[in-house]
């Protein structure tokens, strides 16, 4: 089978690199997937740079989290699919429910091959079932950015309430799904991007409020005041240590911060302004199998879509990983198979 590979010791683009290898057998327990979408996340550009937190690969790595395919064959054991259903990966094997612990395998880093790749065979607890209404390449964009949203507006800390205000850093995948989702769930979302045809983008999906932070570089006070001094009561911080000062100041008194980024560096963190609020700071890192399947089950009802920015097929994953990489993407870069 066709696969793309990231050589052990890669820093750059150069790294990646298409491979055959076996086609996989399902063991017991589990599912074999012929994989038709992948999409791609800041996290792997970190794994293909060779910044990814954790122990390098021991050889060449399989990349990849998000993606999503039908069933061709099941393994002894296997009661949740059968061939013909269609399926999407989940980030962590094996954390179906309940609180994160350590020992769940993430897809696609350290020595965990994951999903860039024709056929994958994982667990049939490692898989969502996906609704007909969406395509194969919509639901590739879900297992880390749309989880991780859901995660952070209706799970961690208090769930996201009707009439709420929500605001989202800028317009990659976790942001503009959690804009759809607190849309649905009836919140006001305000919108930051260094690009007004952006946040014009944003205002078509839902989007009630937009700051410029290339031209109001203090943001948190304008997000201040467009809600007349209050703040926002949830914050989706995907910017990391150099926006979480601002955060703290946008964000209202009693509301909470999903620390979700690691975009930026540097920068003031030191959390006295959460006391003095009543506010709190929640890591977010992506979810389990219940909140994907919850998430499903909200998009169905309210027929959301992931917002999809631009696919390129197999053969130029490269270019799609440049396009990851120069940050001019609105929603989730996609690659088909």
């Amino acid at each position: 089978m066709k696969v793309y590979e990231i050589v052990k010791g890669a820093t750059g683009i150069e790294g990646l690199r298409q491979a055959e290898r076996p086609d996989p057998t399902p063991g017991r327990n589990q599912v074999l997937v012929r994989v038709r979408a992948v999409s791609l996340n800041f996290r792997d550009l970190a794994v293909l740079q060779g910044v990814y937190p954790g122990p390098p690969a021991a050889g060449n790595l399989i990349p990849l989290s998000d993606g999503a395919g039908e069933v061709v064959a099941v393994g002894e054991g296997v009661t949740r699919f059968k061939p013909g259903d269609r399926v999407a990966s989940t980030f962590f094997q094996g954390w179906v429910d309940g609180p994160p612990r350590p020992g769940f395998p993430a897809l696609g880093a350290t020595s965990v091959d994951g999903m860039f790749a024709e056929y994958v065979a994982l667990n049939e607890n490692g898989l969502v079932g996906i609704p007909p209404s969406l395509s194969f390449e919509e639901a590739a964009t879900l297992p880390c950015a749309g989880v991780t949203a859901w995660h952070a507006l209706m799970v961690s800390g208090r769930p996201l309430r009707p009439g709420d205000s929500v605001l989202v850093l800028g317009t990659g995948g976790v942001s503009m799904l959690a804009l759809q989702f607190a849309r649905a769930a009836g919140a006001r979302v305000l919108v930051t991007s260094s690009s007004d045809e952006k946040l014009e983008r944003a205002r078509r999906l839902g989007g009630t409020d937009f700051v410029n932070y290339t031209k109001t570089p203090d943001w948190e006070k304008e997000v201040l005041s467009l809600t007349g001094g209050r703040g926002a009561d949830v914050v989706i911080e995907v910017g990391g240590t150099g926006t979480l000062a601002k955060s703290f100041q946008a964000v209202a008194f009693g509301g909470k911060i999903a620390l979700i980024g690691v975009l930026t560096r540097g920068g003031d963190t030191t959390p006295h302004m959460l006391m003095l609020k009543g506010a709190s700071l929640h890591g977010i890192f992506v979810g389990n199998r219940a909140m994907f399947e919850h998430m499903l089950t909200a998009m169905v009802v309210n027929d959301i879509k992931p917002i999809i920015d631009k696919v390129f097929p197999f053969d130029q994953a490269a270019d799609a990983y440049r396009h990851q990489m120069a940050a001019a993407h609105f929603g989730k870069v996609v690659i088909t198979l």
